[in-house]
């Protein structure tokens, strides 16, 4: 299998995992819906766990760039950016395929910490908490980390409660709660 197949593999894979869950779908049903037979799955991936390290690997990089692209577009200021995200959150779950967020899905089918699915989900957190703390320092704020945190919980919140009650409020009122934290941080200053 050439790199390209492999990394359509991967692509139609994480599909798969988003849409079903990474316990619920089998190789059997990974096989059917990505064209690859069994055998040439694991060619390149050991295990079942490999092949979902594979795309969630994939997921982190296209969410996080999809969502630093986006925020750079939305607004130019970096407080003006934190708030944006909930711009682009609110835009993500008015997709129609909107089914939450594969690393909250993953974290909750591997609870073990130290599961190495687990352990990646975590990661994805800890990247984008950086990179509202890298926002949060540019805007000069307060406590930089601590609204990074506060701002990452929001984003978070958002997106289990439009997947839960599919809601298009639920971006809006998350930017709400942000711009309250931004206000306070600002108002330090």
């Amino acid at each position: 299998m050439s790199a390209s197949k492999r990394d359509q593999l991967v692509q139609n894979a994480l599909q798969a995992f988003y849409e079903g869950g990474f316990h619920a779908i089998g190789m059997d049903r990974v096989a059917k819906e990505t064209g690859v037979s069994k055998t040439a799955i694991y060619k390149h991936f050991r295990t079942k766990d490999e092949l979902v390290l594979a795309t969630l690997r994939l997921r982190d990089e296209q969410f996080r760039n999809w969502l630093v692209r986006r925020v750079e577009a939305l607004a130019d200021d970096p407080a003006d950016q934190l708030l944006a995200v909930f711009t682009a959150l609110g835009e993500w779950f008015d997709e129609p395929g909107f089914k939450s967020c594969m690393f909250i899905k993953a974290s909750s089918e591997y609870q073990d910490r130290d599961e190495p699915i687990h352990r990646t989900a975590a990661e994805h957190k800890k990247l984008l908490q950086k990179y509202f703390s890298m926002l949060a320092k540019k805007a000069k704020l307060i406590e930089p980390d601590e609204v990074a945190r506060q701002i990452l919980i929001l984003k978070e919140g958002a997106i289990v409660l439009a997947h839960i009650y599919g809601s298009k409020t639920v971006a809006n009122d998350a930017r709400r709660a942000a711009e309250t934290i931004l206000g306070a941080s600002l108002a330090r200053n």
